[in-house]
């Protein structure tokens, strides 16, 4: 991980891991993936074998990309574990996420259920509380995290967030423009002062 906050080195990918999604979803994550790996950033992700995340990891193995899966031990059946990258076993559900954030610089956002969306309000309230200020860009294709983003400001027009809230992510909608914001947004960042906090006070 870069010590630079307007630096990215690595890029870790949250999404779904069901391999019924949508097959434009899954091929949308293979495309991403590689434009990790071409961008030359190191590729993080939950270290499973299906669904989008599977998709996103084989894409940016194939164009030759550095890759960390980070997977708690009792998931191994379910997820299936991609062989062919370096994966790190872990024993909780907290060691992973909290594995996944010190090893990455940026996070991106595609499409997924439950346990996408727990992880990325988890990182955006950290990042409320002034614990990281690492970028989060959403993948938002057809517009799939629209009612997200709506609840977001719904919140916001309600007065329980704060305006600068909506300045915590940003949103594309094309595979091409994915790690370009990531770069702009962790730019933008770099020249804003460091957060006081280390998330490692919440453990």
């Amino acid at each position: 991980m870069s010590n630079n906050p307007g630096r990215v080195t690595s890029i870790c990918v949250y999404c779904g891991s069901a391999n019924a999604a949508d097959p434009d979803f899954l091929s949308t994550a293979f495309s991403i993936g590689g434009e990790i790996a071409r961008a030359g950033l190191k590729f993080v992700y939950g270290g499973g074998g299906v669904g989008l995340m599977g998709a996103s990891a084989r894409g940016a193995h194939e164009a030759g990309g550095r890759v960390l899966g980070i997977i708690p031990d009792f998931l191994k059946g379910r997820e299936q574990p991609f062989d062919d990258v370096e994966t790190i076993v872990v024993t909780s559900m907290h060691e992973r996420k909290m594995m996944m954030f010190e090893r990455s610089d940026a996070f991106v956002v595609l499409p997924g259920g439950i346990g996408t969306l727990e992880e990325v309000v988890e990182l955006l309230s950290w990042q409320r509380l002034g614990l990281h200020a690492k970028p989060v860009v959403f993948y938002n294709p057809r517009g799939f995290w629209n009612p997200l983003f709506e609840l977001f400001h719904h919140t916001i027009r309600e007065n329980l967030s704060p305006p600068e809230f909506a300045q915590s992510w940003r949103s594309v909608d094309t595979v091409e423009a994915v790690v370009p914001a990531v770069i702009a947004m962790a730019e933008a960042i770099g020249r804003a002062p460091p957060p006081a906090v280390d998330p490692r006070a919440l453990t």
